[in-house]
């Protein structure tokens, strides 16, 4: 399956090496010069997948930064901070384990537009990618740091106070999904010196509930909040672009409140345009309303929320299932942010999860 920011299949059937390599290569025909960010999810075909790409890559010319595991929005940050000619995200979302994908990422770190995922796709149906010579091959190396420079733009944020956070000493129970999100998340929330339950943080792959975090999903967390006393659990999907929240009585709060909840912290401190896609729910026409800031609605899709924030010059946004976006972190959805946000939300407020979403207007 063919789509804008890439290609995803069922690995040994649609998704073999030979495709795998020949859209890596293709990707890289459209590129400007510069080595190529490659990160990926936890899924048991990460590692196939990965040197297929790499493959491509090296095979045309191009010297690969490979991030090992790691959450999208981290290597969307990685990108920028190398300042790569682009990036490759290995994951297939929430999509099912036979599943993985290819996900092609710009200079900026963002997922590609229509006309640049247009360019990479006719490159490949018309077998054009350009294999090069043994001595113009790209080369590989290896690069650690890339979650400590994505934990430093979030925690960096002008709408986080980690001293307040610290000072209520929350316990949060986090849902790793088995996944990238299940070592990212934890550690950021440590470092805000909350006490972190973890469940499903072995990032094996070996998934142990359906991978969408919607309600229905989510009911081992519901059971460990309450078993551990948690203030709240947070449920990510396996490259960590989406968060779901479970409130202190272990019921779920629902994907839409996570954008909500995420863009009143922002508001209260940064007054400006916010965009999300035609899809999210009116709770936040109500969030914006209350702040008087215009709320702008895109096509379905992140590239179109981007770019439509980068042109109305955005403080916030993001999609109803969980994507929040914040651009004085990065422009893309992150989980990490949204965790954030939400613990901020329940310590400078002082009260519970629960009673902060019931504030909110109803959808």
């Amino acid at each position: 399956m063919i789509s804008v920011a890439g290609i995803r299949g069922i690995v040994g059937e649609s998704l073999t090496p030979p495709v795998v390599a020949r859209f890596a290569a293709a990707f890289a025909g459209v590129l400007p010069p510069g080595p190529v960010v490659v990160g990926r999810d936890a899924r048991r075909s990460g590692p196939l997948v990965h040197r297929a790409v790499a493959a491509g890559l090296m095979g045309a010319g191009r010297d690969v930064v490979d991030l090992g595991l790691a959450t999208t929005p981290t290597t969307q940050v990685a990108v920028e901070h190398l300042r790569a000619a682009g990036g490759v995200i290995l994951t297939a979302s929430h999509n099912p384990a036979p599943w993985n994908a290819l996900k092609f990422l710009s200079s900026r770190g963002e997922f590609l537009g229509p006309d640049e995922g247009a360019a990479v796709r006719a490159r490949y149906e018309a077998g054009e990618e350009r294999w090069q010579p043994f001595d113009r091959l790209g080369s590989e190396s290896q690069e650690a740091r890339a979650l400590d420079w994505h934990l430093e733009q979030v925690l960096g944020l002008e709408f986080i106070d980690r001293a307040t956070i610290r000072q209520r000493s929350l316990r949060v129970v986090v849902d790793g999904c088995s996944s990238v999100g299940g070592f990212a998340v934890p550690r950021l929330l440590r470092e805000l010196g909350v006490d972190v339950v973890e469940l499903d943080c072995i990032p094996d792959g070996n998934f142990t509930r359906e991978l969408e975090p919607l309600a229905e999903h989510l009911g081992a967390l519901c059971r460990k909040v309450v078993e551990s006393g948690a203030d709240f659990g947070v449920a990510l999907d396996p490259d960590a672009d989406r968060a779901a929240f479970v409130d202190h009585a272990g019921t779920p709060l629902g994907e839409e409140y996570t954008v909500a909840l995420g863009t009143s912290v922002v508001l209260r401190k940064r007054s400006g345009p916010v965009v999300t896609n035609l899809s999210t729910s009116r709770i936040l026409d109500a969030v914006c309303a209350q702040a008087g800031v215009p709320l702008h609605r895109t096509p379905v899709g992140e590239a179109h929320v981007v770019a439509e924030m980068r042109r109305r010059g955005a403080v916030a946004g993001g999609e109803g299932n969980g994507g929040m976006i914040v651009p004085a972190a990065h422009y893309g959805r992150d989980g990490l942010v949204a965790a954030a946000l939400v613990c901020h939300a329940v310590a400078a407020s002082g009260r519970r999860l629960r009673e902060l979403a019931d504030e909110l207007p109803p959808r």
